[in-house]
């Protein structure tokens, strides 16, 4: 044992920062208070056939029951211990998730609340998900055990500490500029959060503020953003879909599907960063004076059961479950990731406004029109000649294509045609997609 915790200290300089994902495999997906039960089919049916190389899990451990509002989803943000069990599942249900996804090359990252326990506004003999007891106002937690002694109370820089721990790979870092917590303090523990970067591409996307497309040529660092290994990435997370946390009106999500489906392309084609995708569930949204007031709804349920994520014939999914990891357009781009994976970002073209293009060396290309007219444009795509299948509009199968074919030519030029009333403005081919 020590000899294994001296090689974790000295590996720890640079193990950090790596993902931890199989060869090959580069993107994770957030299954957002999925039953452990769903997950582990999830890891064998989709996401390791479609490359997919982990899976955020929401916390696992103890937390208290909260019925006013009935059973909300940060209820699973308030712990009473460090038992697991919720209603995702018990523990045995989580080892078993792991142990499958793990079998087929899929990881979990826990999203792991280390840093507080439940809040002081909950009273004595409070309700768990496991049957523990506990007293908040009296920072009594005997389940851990932790008593009024434990806690560090006034002394952090925030009310909460301002951190999240997303286990050692990840640390959830609000830091939009202004914040007295800054993401490079936690630069020794892992990857950070960047929530600029969904803040930044949902302005840019909604073209609001005069922002345009064309100026995402230097997107990553040239933004502002933390070093493109050190940050997590993603257009939105559980939190700013509801208005929560941070990113504000300008964050993109499932109920903007078209713009979602362009900014969650333009995440999974660039090379910044390591990328996460969402993957959601619907609620009964109530706007009162610009406020969603049911934004705190949790999980789909019979009388607080979370419902089975059902699988429809078409391969999305029943049961208000959105499973946006699931829609073509953003499936087929974690498999363009994992294709490019280590190719440089290269052959950058723009029109000077919402029409954009660029390359990953010779084994991708992508074109937007996020413009208010049609696109006619011959592009250098740098891939080899041939014939390709765009997989925005459709799949390779058995050799034939479903969507748009793309013809690039000897000298690697191709024509590309978007319509500024397409379903799907942008088209991606890439070196596996070609006929």
């Amino acid at each position: 044992m020590k000899f294994f915790l001296l090689l974790s200290a000295i590996g720890l300089c640079w193990a950090q920062y790596t993902p931890h994902t199989q060869p090959g495999r580069t993107s994770i997906v957030h299954l957002f208070e999925w039953r452990w039960a769903d997950i582990a089919l999830e890891c064998e049916r989709y996401l390791a056939p479609y490359g997919f190389g982990g899976v955020q899990v929401s916390p696992p451990n103890d937390n208290i029951i909260v019925n006013n509002p009935y059973r909300p989803w940060w209820e699973r943000y308030q712990p009473i211990s460090y038992k697991l069990c919720t209603r995702s599942g018990n523990e045995d249900e989580f080892r078993n998730m792991v142990t499958k996804c793990n079998n087929v090359g899929v990881r979990i990252y826990v999203d792991a609340v280390i840093n507080h326990m439940c809040g002081e506004d909950h009273g004595a003999e409070s309700r768990s998900t496991c049957g523990s007891c506990s007293n908040p106002r009296n920072r009594k937690f005997p389940a851990v055990p932790y008593s009024a002694w434990d806690f560090n109370d006034g002394k952090c820089k925030t009310g909460s500490g301002g951190i999240e721990s997303y286990n050692q790979d990840a640390d959830q870092v609000i830091d939009l500029g202004g914040e007295s917590v800054k993401s490079n303090e936690y630069f020794g523990n892992g990857r950070v959060t960047e929530f600029k970067y969904g803040a930044k591409l949902g302005t840019v996307i909604r073209k609001w503020d005069g922002e345009k497309m064309c100026y995402l040529r230097n997107w990553g660092e040239g933004w502002g953003f933390v070093p493109s290994d050190r940050a997590l990435v993603f257009v939105d997370n559980h939190d700013n879909q509801r208005g929560h946390g941070a990113g504000g009106a300008s964050i993109l999500t499932f109920w903007d599907a078209r713009m979602y489906k362009m900014a969650v392309g333009f995440m999974l084609a660039h090379p910044y960063g390591f990328t996460r995708v969402m993957s959601s569930y619907r609620w009964q949204r109530n706007f009162q004076n610009g406020k969603d007031i049911n934004d705190w709804m949790g999980p789909p349920n019979d009388n607080g059961v979370t419902k089975e994520v059902t699988i429809n014939p078409d391969t999305t999914c029943g049961n208000d479950w959105v499973c946006e990891h699931r829609w073509r357009q953003i499936r087929n781009m974690v498999v363009f990731r994992n294709v490019v994976d280590g190719q440089p970002f290269s052959n950058w073209w723009d029109n000077g406004s919402n029409q954009v293009a660029f390359g990953r060396g010779n084994r991708g290309f992508i074109v937007f029109n996020n413009d208010d007219s049609s696109m006619s444009s011959t592009l250098q795509t740098g891939l080899p000649a041939g014939t390709y299948c765009d997989v925005i509009s459709g799949d390779k199968l058995d050799g034939c294509c479903t969507g748009i074919e793309v013809h690039v030519s000897e000298d690697g030029n191709a024509h590309f045609s978007i319509s500024n009333t397409a379903e799907d403005p942008f088209i991606a081919i890439h070196a596996e997609s070609k006929l």
